[in-house]
């Protein structure tokens, strides 16, 4: 049965992960509550506590905007939580959040198709790979068609050895995932994902638990590969155009460095397995 009270649930999360002393309130003696009181919540962003009480309590469910901002800056949320915060305020409802290889413009799989040397693939919201290229498979089979980043990150034990920063890659991919999916969390396919990962992974569920809020963005990806050794690739995350929600992701190596010597490696490995044409 859906949920209503997305938004208390998301205030309730973000409050008792704000300390006092986070706020300019002294910490005081023994406190009955992780983070801050609803009343210490309302007080400083200038509601009532009835109010506040209403709003984690899902009674009432249509806050004014001015009244988001302000509890926003109390819990010192970033732009993309804000911005997620409003969101479950004002929900609105995408088409179904999983993608699919028939969502790929047929002129990005022939240009990423003709990247032999730079690993790229098209993700929806909920993180399947849609489409690859073979440097990208090289580089792991997580990017291979119908595979699911979170499902192999969390699920398979060698990610760990793979991605030399596990933990901070899977605190932004849940991070990722909440910001993507926004307040459409009744969909059946995000539903099904987030039950698996949840009952195969503790650290699943204590990250998906914290409503953690980052907006997908590049980055350094430091892996390590069982057949060149430790890599540093800069990871771009372009959105593509459509009402898909899809996203295109291209690593790169620096000129001249030893993860782009290690990468013309793996190219060369890809087109000598590559099938003909």
């Amino acid at each position: 049965m859906p949920n209503s009270n997305r938004l208390g649930e998301y205030l309730r999360a973000r409050r008792e992960r704000v300390q006092p002393e986070d706020v300019g309130l002294p910490p005081g003696g023994r406190r009955r509550v992780q983070g801050l009181r609803r009343e210490e919540l309302a007080l400083l962003a200038g509601i009532s506590s009835d109010y506040y009480m209403r709003l984690e309590q899902g009674r009432d469910l249509h806050p004014s905007d001015q009244v988001l901002d302000a509890l926003a800056k109390v819990l010192q949320l970033s732009p993309d939580a804000t911005a997620h915060l409003h969101d479950l305020a004002h929900p609105v409802e995408v088409r179904g959040l999983a993608g699919s290889i028939d969502d790929v413009p047929p002129s990005l799989l022939r240009l990423i198709n003709s990247w032999t040397t730079t690993p790229a693939y098209v993700q929806d919201r909920l993180l399947n790979i849609l489409a690859s290229n073979a440097i990208a498979v090289e580089l792991s089979p997580d990017y291979k068609v119908g595979s699911n980043l979170l499902r192999q990150v969390f699920l398979d034990p060698e990610e760990r050895l793979f991605r030399r920063e596990w933990d901070l890659i899977t605190a932004n991919g849940v991070a990722a995932l909440r910001a993507q999916v926004g307040s459409n969390l009744d969909d059946p396919d995000l539903i099904l994902l987030v039950d698996e990962l949840s009952a195969g992974s503790d650290r699943f569920r204590e990250l998906w638990n914290r409503h953690d809020i980052v907006a997908r963005i590049g980055g350094v990806n430091r892996l390590n590969h069982p057949a060149v050794g430790h890599l540093d690739l800069q990871s771009e995350k372009l959105q593509i155009n459509g009402p898909e929600g899809l996203t295109l992701c291209i690593f790169h190596a620096d000129d001249h460095s030893p993860t782009a010597e290690a990468m013309a490696v793996l190219a060369a490995r890809s087109m000598a397995t590559s099938p003909t044409t």
